[in-house]
This record gives C-alpha cells, sequence and structure tokens, in this order.
C-alpha cells in the first residue's frame, strides 16, 4: 500500500494530513465575486486579514478525496467530511506559518530525509517503521521505504504522484510541528520548591469534622429580590470580573412544536402492519413480497442477512440486528418462522428466518496484495500468479504455497491460520466465501487488498438467523402535517398580536417565555457566539439559517420575532431575538437571572453565617457533624468540590482549632481540624518534578494554539458569509 495508506493508519493524522496541503490564506477582493460591497469579515478573518475561501475549499476538497481513498482501501462507502475540523486544521495551519516565519523555521532537504528514514540522530517515525518491515530481518528496511517512494514519484498514475506529493508536505509539516513546539517546550521548568510543594500538597494529610447547611435546603423564594433590589445589586457587581461579557454573542429564545402522529395516524399503521403479517406469513415467494409491500424492506439469500441482537459484540459490524429481549425466538426458530412484528430504533419490524449462520468461523489463506491504484498490468499478472496457485494448490501442499506466496504477514507465520472469526469482520466478498462454501473447498476471491485463495477450516458456536425483513414507520400523515403546519402559523400570528403593544424588546422576550408556557410549550435559550455562530441541536441547514438571519441581518431589532414558522424536519420552530452581549461590561437584561442567583446565594450566606458562627460543630442546628480526611492536592470533601473550604484549613489552621464559617460550592461550612499527619521526609522531590513538567508539556500543544487563535482574534463567519449576513 502506498504511504499515503500507512497515513490513514492512524487516525489522528488524518486531519493534519489535510492541513499540510492547505497554502496560506490570500487576500481577496470579494466585491468582485458577490458584486456587492466589499464585506468587512469575508468568509472569516485572521489577524485582521480576510481568509481565503478558494484555500479553504481546496482544504475541504483534499478531505473528501482522502476519504474517499480511505474507504476504498477498506471496502466501505466513504463518509462526509466535517468541515468544522478541516476549518479547525486549516486556520491552525495558518496560525502556525505565522509563527515558523517569524521564528525562521524551516526544514532542508537533508533534514527532511534524516528525519523520514531514522538517520543522523532521528528515530523511525512508527508509523513507517511498522509498514516498511524486511521480510528477511523483520526490521524496517530504509531502502523499501525508498524504493515505494520513487515508484510514487516515477508513476504514470496522477493520483499516486498526488498522494506522495501529500505525504511529502505532511512529514515536512510534522517536523515543522515537533521543531515549534520543541522550541516552546524549552521554556517550561519546574523549580525544587515547586516540586516540594507538590510532594507536601500530595502527602500532609489532614483530618477533619465538619458541618455544612446546603444552599439548596433554602425554601424557595426565601430571599428572592425585589426589582429595586435586583437593579441595586447589578450596579454594586456589574464590573465584576465574573460578569464582564469576554466573547460578544446574540441570543434567541424559541420552542418547537413537534410534527407526531395522530391517533388516527396510529390506528392506520397498525391496520398496515397487521396486513403486511398476514401477506408475509403466507407468501412462498419472500424477495417479492419484501420488495413490492413496504417502504423499508430488506432481502438476500447470501450470510449478509445473517442477524445478532442488539448486545451482540459484533452488532456494529453486522448489516442486521435485532432487540436481545427477542433473542431466543430468532435462535429458535424454525426455517419460515415469521417473528414480529417488533418496535426498534423507533421502526416497526417483521422478521422471516430464511437460514441460519454459524457465530464462530475459521479459515486459513494465501493473500497476493494489489495496493489502491496500483498500474492494471501488475494487477493482470497477480491475477494470473492467483490463477496459477488456484490451479495447482490442494489440502496437502497448502502450507507451502502459503510459505512462498503469502503477502499477509500476520497470518502466513501460522500458515495462512486466520484463528476464529466472526464472518462479517471480513470483507465482504471473503466473508460470504467463508461463510457459506462447503468446509475444505479451496476458492479464489478478490477483495480490495486483493487475491485471496481462501480455504474454511471449521464453523462452530451459535447459529444466528438469515433475516428477510420487512418494516414500516409510523409517520404524520399529510393531513397530520397541515393541521400542524395551521396550529404552528395560528400560534406565531397569536404571539405577534400580542406583543405587538409591547416597547421594551426585553419585556417582549419574557412576554414570549410566559405565552409559550401557557401553551404548553419550553422556550429555552440559544447563546451564538459572534465570532463562531454555530447552532447545536438543528437537524436542517435550512432551520439554522433562519434563526441566524433573525439575530445577525442588520436591521435585526431585540423582540424581533421570526416571519414564519421554521420548519426542522419533524418540528415548527418559533423564535424571537432575544438579547446581544457585547464585549465588556453587560446589559442588566442579558444577567439578570444569573444576578438574581448570586443575590439569593450571597443572602443565604449571610444567614448560614449568622446562625453558625461562634457554635461548636455539634450545637449548629439542622447540619450532621461529618469526618473526612483531606490533601491540598485534592480539594475534594466527601461533599463535593471545595477548593476554598480546602484552602482555609490548610491556611495555618492548628490541630484542634475550628474555622469561622466558610463559603463553599455546596454551602457553608464550619470545619474543625481534628488532626495533621505530616508528609514522610523525602530524599528529593525529583518524581514530583518530573510529573509536573510532563504534565505541563503535556498540555502545551493545546494551549499553546488557544493562546495563538486568542491572539489572532480569529472569526469564523463562514456560516453567516453563506446567507449573505454579517458581511
Amino acid at each position: 500500500m502506498a504511504i499515503i495508506g500507512k497515513i490513514r493508519d492512524n487516525g489522528w493524522l488524518v486531519l493534519i494530513l489535510i492541513g499540510a496541503a492547505l497554502i496560506a490564506f490570500i487576500m481577496t477582493d470579494y466585491s468582485k465575486m458577490t458584486g456587492g460591497e466589499e464585506p468587512k469579515y469575508g468568509f472569516g478573518t485572521i489577524y485582521g486579514e480576510k481568509v481565503d475561501i478558494d484555500a479553504f475549499n481546496e482544504a475541504v476538497k483534499l478531505a473528501e478525496e482522502n476519504s474517499k481513498r480511505a474507504a476504498a482501501q477498506q471496502g466501505q462507502q466513504p463518509q462526509p467530511v466535517d468541515q468544522n475540523a478541516v476549518w479547525r486544521q486549516f486556520i491552525e495551519k495558518l496560525l502556525l506559518e505565522k509563527e515558523y516565519e517569524a521564528l525562521g523555521i524551516t526544514v532542508s532537504d537533508a533534514e527532511f530525509d534524516a528525519f523520514l528514514y531514522g538517520r543522523d540522530g532521528f528515530t523511525v517515525l512508527p508509523d513507517l517503521e511498522k509498514n516498511f518491515i524486511d521480510p528477511t530481518t523483520k526490521v524496517f528496511n530504509p531502502k523499501l521505504l525508498e524504493k515505494r517512494i520513487q515508484e510514487m514519484m516515477d508513476s504514470d498514475d496522477p493520483e499516486m504522484v498526488k498522494a506522495w506529493d501529500e505525504s511529502k508536505k505532511y512529514y515536512i509539516e510534522r517536523r515543522m510541528q515537533e521543531k515549534y513546539y520543541a522550541i516552546l517546550s524549552q521554556g517550561m521548568y519546574t523549580t525544587t520548591l515547586e516540586a516540594k510543594n507538590e510532594y507536601l500538597a500530595q502527602n500532609e494529610v489532614k483530618n477533619i469534622s465538619y458541618v455544612m447547611k446546603r444552599y439548596r435546603d433554602i425554601k424557595p423564594g426565601e430571599f428572592d429580590p425585589s426589582e429595586k433590589q435586583l437593579k441595586a445589586y447589578f450596579e454594586k457587581h456589574k464590573t465584576d470580573r465574573k460578569y464582564q461579557v469576554k466573547v460578544p454573542s446574540r441570543k434567541a429564545h424559541f420552542f418547537d412544536i413537534l410534527i407526531n402522529p395522530s391517533d388516527a395516524d396510529s390506528t392506520k399503521h397498525n391496520e398496515d402492519i397487521q396486513t403486511l403479517l398476514s401477506g408475509f406469513s403466507a407468501t412462498n415467494n419472500d424477495s417479492t413480497f419484501v420488495m413490492n409491500k413496504c417502504e423499508r424492506r430488506f432481502y438476500t439469500s447470501t450470510p449478509f442477512s445473517t442477524a445478532v441482537p442488539k448486545t451482540h459484540p459484533q452488532a456494529q459490524q453486522s448489516y442486521q440486528t435485532y432487540p436481545a429481549s427477542l433473542d431466543s425466538s430468532f435462535v429458535d426458530a424454525p426455517i419460515g418462522k415469521v417473528v414480529g412484528p417488533y418496535e426498534m430504533d423507533g421502526v416497526t419490524s417483521i422478521a422471516k428466518v430464511i437460514g441460519f449462520t454459524y457465530d464462530t468461523i475459521n479459515a486459513r489463506h494465501i493473500l497476493i496484495s494489489v495496493e489502491q491504484g496500483e498500474d492494471p498490468a501488475s494487477i493482470a499478472t497477480k491475477q494470473a500468479l492467483a490463477d496459477t496457485i488456484m490451479a495447482n494448490i490442494n489440502n496437502d501442499n497448502f502450507v507451502e504455497y502459503v510459505k512462498k506466496y503469502s503477502e499477509d504477514q500476520g497470518s502466513k507465520e501460522k500458515d495462512g491460520d486466520l484463528g476464529d472469526f466472526y464472518f462479517s469482520s471480513m470483507v465482504q466478498p471473503f466473508a460470504a466465501f467463508v461463510a457459506e462454501k462447503p468446509i475444505g473447498e479451496i476458492g479464489l476471491v478478490q477483495s480490495q487488498f486483493g487475491f485471496h485463495i481462501v480455504q474454511t477450516t471449521g464453523r462452530r458456536g451459535r447459529q444466528y438467523p438469515r433475516l428477510a425483513i420487512v418494516s414500516k414507520t409510523l409517520k404524520p400523515s399529510n393531513d397530520t402535517k397541515e393541521a400542524k403546519d395551521s396550529e404552528a402559523y395560528k400560534l406565531l400570528y397569536s404571539f405577534d398580536e400580542k406583543l405587538s403593544g409591547i416597547s421594551d424588546p426585553y419585556k417582549k422576550v419574557e412576554k414570549f417565555d410566559t405565552l409559550a408556557a401557557r401553551e404548553g410549550y419550553l422556550s429555552r435559550p440559544m447563546a451564538l457566539t459572534d465570532n463562531d455562530p454555530r447552532i447545536n441541536n438543528f437537524v436542517t441547514k435550512y432551520a439554522e439559517d433562519k434563526i441566524l438571519e433573525l439575530v445577525y441581518t442588520e436591521d435585526a431589532e431585540i423582540g424581533s420575532l421570526i416571519s414564519s414558522p421554521i420548519k426542522d424536519k419533524t418540528r415548527h420552530v418559533i423564535a424571537i431575538y432575544a438579547g446581544v452581549m457585547s464585549e465588556g461590561e453587560p446589559v442588566y437584561q442579558e444577567v439578570k437571572e444569573a444576578m438574581r442567583q448570586a443575590y439569593i446565594k450571597e443572602q443565604t450566606v449571610k444567614s448560614f453565617k449568622s446562625k453558625m458562627k461562634g457554635k461548636k460543630l455539634a450545637d449548629i442546628k439542622d447540619a450532621t457533624v461529618v469526618k473526612a480526611d483531606i490533601s491540598f492536592a485534592n480539594p475534594q470533601i466527601s461533599s463535593g468540590f471545595e477548593p476554598a473550604v480546602v484552602g482555609a484549613i490548610y491556611a495555618g489552621l492548628k490541630d484542634g482549632e475550628r474555622t469561622l464559617p466558610i463559603e463553599g460550592n455546596s454551602g457553608v461550612y464550619v470545619v474543625k481540624l481534628e488532626k495533621t499527619t505530616k508528609a514522610p521526609t523525602a530524599a528529593d522531590y525529583e518524581k514530583e518534578r518530573a510529573q509536573m513538567l510532563a504534565s505541563m508539556r503535556g498540555t502545551l500543544q493545546n494551549q499553546a494554539n488557544q493562546a495563538l487563535y486568542k491572539l489572532a482574534d480569529v472569526i469564523d463567519n463562514r456560516r453567516l458569509f453563506n446567507i449573505n449576513v454579517r458581511r
């Protein structure tokens, strides 16, 4: 297989590979493309400069090509590319390129060769070492790698040449990243004092007794503030750091009207299922019945109709599954038995048993491997070799041919034996042969890996059913959909009428929530970050776009309703533009609820402290004395994470003393220090120093990337750019 294939064996490398093939951003005149005023943000910005939309689209295209190649190698359908993941890698590469330029980081040809082949002090890269092993010495052979690279460079297949270009760019980028993060790691250091403090924090134990009055025990409404009190609290605390808006955002409130099947739909569905059950039980032509009688169906006479219960270890690899509760019904059923109807994953199904497949199969094979994109003439030569082997092989000389010809190193060492496996864990042509053909028969099978000379040597274990399946999904009828459409529009018009007389936009939002609750719906908030306005839990892009238009169009006003109900697959969404969080001090209405909770907590703390101050633990009412052992390194008390409480205990409290009431996360505490167990004397603190340094370096890359993102003020404007808002 090509180097590009080896890289894909390491999933975490794929996105880096994608990023490595991208070009740097270029200033683009979007006004020429859109025919309008030049946009401020374009597709997105980094260091205030617009990201090149063409460069990003090229990155997505490359990711799609890689996905197709990887899927072809594994005999699977390519998965949709996660464009957000591509974007992250794309931006990270641009950020790092600026760092490389500023620091003068490059990779020379000589350094690249040494890095690739493991020369001049470099260690052989694991992803190359394991894939270019000399069959004689069983160790990495750089000549095999060199030969493969030359083949790719000289290939007449443009895809093969491109694969090498991508691989080279990836390894150069990988080396540059290593050098960059190595430079950063040189700035990390742990002192002996820090290591000693860490040792003491881990090993000095405090045995305590404490009581706690929990915040949750306060009666609802006991400390609720008036509007005047709350506004005064806001004025006093609006400059507190925790209330400062660091990331500008906009909000919407919304609720959904589900388009569920009606009672009439359910009745009709049940009647249809009973008709299917009668017909399926009576028919002698399962394939025709299955293909003609329902919208969801499955039929094949091959082993790929084999089904296992959802709880089976191989359920993810199997083509069909059934509820675990029906396992005995299926496994013990005679051929021709109809089981069902049963519900699974929201679908009503009826299954007929048409055969059985053994759970465990054993086989041996000889592999004549074929690589992705290999020359047709070379494939024909390998086909001829496989045909020759088939013409001469038998049970007696099978092992001899394995040792001479097989390129599957894992099974070759075991005389071709693949061990026991579940049939669907193998690629389809191979699986069909080993599950169907008589034991001992030798056959030739071609898969994406090459030509297999296969012999099934045994089948055993449980037998699982092969099923023909008809299914129907309970769906809302057109009449039901029309009724829900009408309900959604009437509700929106009603809301619009009732909100129209309110001048305060935030009062409109409050009224919207109240009206939704009266109608039996739950209005919930949605926050959209300006620099990356993503929407979660919406099904369709259309629905997402409508929400974005609601809050980001130039003339958008807080308190504005959506112009019409938003259809999002199986629901209608009704939404209102609910507010803006600009950077800096908060707006009262936007932090009103948070301030209310803080006010209640503050009053609760004052009340608890007044009742607990100066009292022995046992004398504090409505509180139980609890014992615990704690350490400074792990600020947990049995009631939860309480760093302020643990910090107070370690801040000079002596054995036998108790604290004043302490405000914690879960409640207010009074603690008595019963006994301190000192940490044993240590010869040195090198272990702690090494652990702290390893921990720091383990988070280096993530922290550096976060810092670069913040420094560059990255704006992801893709979604808004595509719908022509916030330009």
